[in-house]
């Protein structure tokens, strides 16, 4: 059974290029780990397979920091993020 911790927020989504901006306000993310994104109208789990900060490819973020991930499907600006641990 898998547990989610919630770890921040989506800042902005850039529709044309499918990246989403999360801000971190607790915990970290790390290269490899699962997400899942949920808001009114969205329900996303993205494992990350890379993340950048300010177009620099980084592999672990941490509170207080926004990063941009990659995601298939629309999500929108205040959905909540969700840390997947198994």
């Amino acid at each position: 059974m898998s547990s989610e911790a919630e770890i921040g927020y989506i800042q902005n989504y850039f529709h044309k290029i499918g990246v989403a901006a999360i801000a971190l306000t607790q915990g970290d993310l790390s290269v490899g780990e699962t997400i899942h994104i949920v808001g009114h109208t969205s329900n996303v789990t993205v494992t990350l397979d890379a993340m950048q900060i300010e177009h620099a490819a980084i592999q672990k973020a941490e509170k207080g920091q926004v990063v941009g991930i990659k995601v298939a499907e629309k999500v929108r600006n205040h959905d909540k993020v969700f840390k997947v641990t198994p």
